[in-house]
């Protein structure tokens, strides 16, 4: 996988291109992103099913759980 640097001089309209590798670090960085993104997500999740079971268990109707929530 290769990153791409695009410069332009604003003076002169020069346009040049760079295209490198990623070192192992920047990938490294980047799943560590991906893999906190994906676990936010999940624990997003969990939470309003958790949420949506707690007022189904109070005993509200399916219709005014999706009022109360969206």
């Amino acid at each position: 996988m290769d990153k791409i640097q695009i410069n332009v001089d604003v003076i002169t309209g020069e346009i040049t291109q760079t295209i490198t590798p990623f070192t192992a670090e920047e990938l490294a960085a980047g799943q560590a992103a991906d893999a906190a993104q994906i676990a936010l997500e999940q624990a997003q999740t969990t939470a309003k099913e958790s949420a949506l079971a707690k007022l189904t268990a109070l005993g509200l109707t399916a219709d005014e759980v999706k009022a109360l929530v969206g």
